[in-house]
């Protein structure tokens, strides 16, 4: 290396342009080649500074921008992201409902052709200008910094219920450690005279009874509040406070979480997996999964519903994937990382299918031998008073009811429906098919919470697998969480500058608070309706908007150039023609099919009524249609509020403000370009000192602290000053 300013001066083109302050602005101190060393500015007077500022800096006097510790670490945080509650309870439950097997296929191919494209266009932009969702969008164009905000309000709605669903799991997981679980059984009522089952649990079941009375003490509808379940509250306390303590390091800290979070929900599958394969009746659920319905395949609603839960799975548009990987190296291979993460989401989605429809065929083997049972004990009620003995086969012994099999029952009632066709309705025998079972298709909190805990009673040491399942529900949630908040934070911290450890504490209490409205008893109604309208439409919104901005805006040709540059290898130009033309169309029609479909739909949510102990779809009064539609308002208005305001100059895109500066040390293009020249210049331009028109005024060299050698090799594997001249935006020229 050279010793000296006047040896760095020989080794540079005498057409430099970048002044010494763009250069520092515009530098990577986040590469490890960067951190390991310093760079010294000769000025004008000959003296040497030392300079050590991370981009974001101002003054020189910011902290590095954290990084991940290990690849590992960063893999795991984007597989915890993805893979969430939804790969558990949603995606068993589409399968069910949209023809088993089946199903699958729209899924994967909507996989490929929307969501690896827009998962490795989130990872590519926030992995290259290195900042929050803010921050990327304000980098594109200052008028379309209002998606970087609709992100964080998103992300802060779903923060809100999402949250209550793991303070739910955290309540059934600190009941689990009893025998027999409590949900094992109903209740029983006492008095003076006699002994009697509550007559709400008699009408439902056991597990059904103990989710809406015990743990949610539901009220009959959203308009009646009911008061806080204060059990509900103590568990959705602790539910921010792991999420708090977890997040309020940044990714230091969340970071090593992620090592527990994201992994010990595959052992738990699996374990469930190999347990649920050696129960009675698995298999027939498994069969029942792979057992295609091709027919339904045609239907547009399956295709509609395969996308959406591609676009959820993946996370797209909540800003926690452009958070996660705006902390990595700037040349790490994000199209790699993009494919992986997408399929591990999916084959996850696939395991815990076969662990759901395993459970559920054994819950339907078991729920078909008790209706074996009561309708044997009917028939034999009802020999000789319309049923006659000879009509049963010999080789049945009814005298030991227990022991007759389904096939022998099966066989019965064929014999005993021939001869009686016309009666057959009167004697009261309920249909017992397996297939039936299997076929009530159940979604959601109805899954987990009553379905799953309900096959769970039958399991030998059903504490422990009840304990292990509600433990991998809250660890689900958590890996989910993390990422939602950091699609906050990152934006917030990187714009407004603000303490990463007030920041988190601030925004956990506030959303502590405002999460009271979901644990009083008519809370899970508000679950519903925050699920339903604060995010799909938005969330669309959002996505369409990014695709159109890097495509049409920006420019989807130096976006490639750009990845060119960052990757060293130019992407697929399947990918080209995805951003391009074929995912903003599937997108927008997405988006419009969502839009009939809520306004064919009238708003609705289903209300548990204690009374009569079953659901009953009610419409939302009409404040609640006003919310309804207000969270969609509140959501998406950041994107047309930001426009207006850059647009009409109210907010000047030109001035020196400290959002402005912030971006401009993080590699930000200037928006105003000096006459004549074209601002819209690329994320990594290719300038090379001699087509700059102007000369530098101060010496440059960099000091490796890590070894000697007269060559500096940097991370792309240039050599020189060229490496660092290829990162100045065209409009700092």
């Amino acid at each position: 290396m050279p010793k000296n300013g006047k040896a760095v001066k020989r080794e540079l083109d005498d057409d430099v342009t970048e002044s010494v302050k763009d250069l520092l602005s515009n530098e990577d101190a986040c590469d490890d080649s960067f951190k390991k060393s310093s760079l010294i500015v000769d000025n004008q007077a000959g003296e040497g500074k030392d300079c050590d500022v991370e981009e974001g800096a101002s003054d020189g006097e910011e902290e590095e921008r954290p990084a991940w510790n290990s690849k590992l670490q960063y893999i795991l945080a984007q597989v915890g992201f993805s893979v969430g509650l939804g790969n558990v309870w949603r995606f068993p439950y589409l399968c069910q409902k949209n023809g088993g097997g089946a199903y699958l296929v729209p899924y994967l191919i909507l996989l490929v052709l929307i969501g690896i494209p827009l998962f490795f266009l989130e990872l590519a932009v926030g992995q290259r200008i290195r900042r929050g969702s803010i921050g990327v969008w304000n980098y594109i164009s200052p008028r379309l910094g209002g998606i970087g905000f609709a992100s964080c309000v998103v992300c802060f709605f779903v923060a809100l219920y999402y949250n209550v669903i793991i303070s739910w799991s955290l309540f059934y997981f600190s009941q689990s450690f009893q025998q027999p679980l409590p949900w094992h059984e109903c209740p029983l009522i006492k008095n003076k005279t006699s002994t009697f089952v509550v007559p709400e649990c008699e009408k439902s079941s056991a597990t059904t009874y103990y989710w809406y009375r015990e743990a949610l003490d539901i009220s009959d509808s959203i308009s009646e509040g009911g008061g806080l379940n204060w059990r509900m509250t103590l568990c959705l306390l602790a539910a921010w406070s792991m999420v708090c303590l977890a997040m309020i390091k940044g990714i230091q800290s969340s970071g090593k979480v992620m090592y527990f979070s994201s992994l010990f929900p595959y052992v738990v599958l699996i374990c469930f997996l190999v347990r649920a394969l050696l129960l009675k009746g698995s298999f027939d659920g498994i069969r029942h999964m792979f057992t295609p319905k091709l027919e339904i395949m045609l239907e547009a609603k399956v295709w509609r519903e395969a996308a959406t839960q591609v676009f959820f799975a993946l996370g797209l548009g909540f800003g926690g994937v452009i958070a996660f990987s705006s902390y990595n190296k700037r040349d790490n291979n994000c199209h790699f990382d993009a494919v992986l993460v997408s399929f591990i989401n999916f084959f996850t989605s696939v395991l815990a299918t076969l662990v759901v429809f395993a459970v559920l065929g054994f819950k339907a083997n078991i729920m078909n031998n008790k209706c074996v049972s009561l309708n044997t004990n009917r028939i034999v009620a009802l020999l000789g008073n319309g049923i006659e003995s000879s009509l049963i086969p010999h080789h049945i012994n009814l005298t030991q009811v227990s022991e007759v099999s389904a096939d022998d029952y099966h066989k019965m009632i064929e014999i005993i429906r021939g001869v009686k066709e016309d009666d057959y309705d009167k004697l009261g025998l309920d249909t017992c098919s397996i297939e039936d079972e299997l076929n009530k298709a159940v979604q959601g909190t109805g899954l987990a919470f009553i379905a799953f805990t309900e096959a769970m009673t039958h399991f030998p040491a059903s504490p422990f697998w009840s304990v292990m399942f509600f433990l991998m529900l809250v660890n689900l949630g958590l890996g989910s969480m993390f990422g939602t908040i950091e699609g906050i934070l990152t934006p917030l911290i990187d714009t407004f500058k603000v303490r990463k450890e007030f920041l988190t504490v601030g925004c956990c209490l506030l959303a502590f608070s405002i999460g009271l409205l979901f644990v009083q008893r008519s809370g899970n109604y508000f679950v519903t309706m925050f699920d339903d309208y604060s995010a799909t439409l938005p969330l669309l919104i959002v996505v369409v908007l990014e695709n159109v901005a890097i495509a049409w805006f920006y420019g989807i040709d130096k976006f490639f150039e750009d990845l060119k540059d960052m990757l060293g290898f130019t992407p697929y130009r399947f990918y080209y023609y995805m951003w391009k033309y074929i995912t903003p169309i599937l997108l927008l029609v997405l988006l419009c099919s969502s839009f009939i479909q809520l306004a064919m739909t009238p708003p609705s949510y289903s209300a548990w009524i204690q009374e009569e102990a079953t659901e009953k779809t009610l419409k939302f009064p009409v404040w609640g249609i006003v919310v309804c539609i207000s969270l969609v308002a509140m959501a998406v208005l950041p994107v047309p509020v930001v426009f207006g305001l850059r647009y009409f100059n109210i907010i000047d895109e030109k001035s020196g403000g400290r959002s402005s500066v912030s971006y401009k040390k993080g590699r930000i293009i200037k928006e105003s370009a000096r006459p004549g020249e074209d601002d819209d210049a690329s994320l990594i331009q290719g300038k090379s000192p001699s087509e700059a028109p102007s000369p530098m005024p101060g010496n440059i060299y960099r000091k490796q602290s890590g070894g000697g050698g007269d060559v500096d090799t940097t991370p792309n594997g240039r050599y020189g000053i060229g490496y660092l001249m290829a990162d100045v935006p065209e409009s700092d020229l």
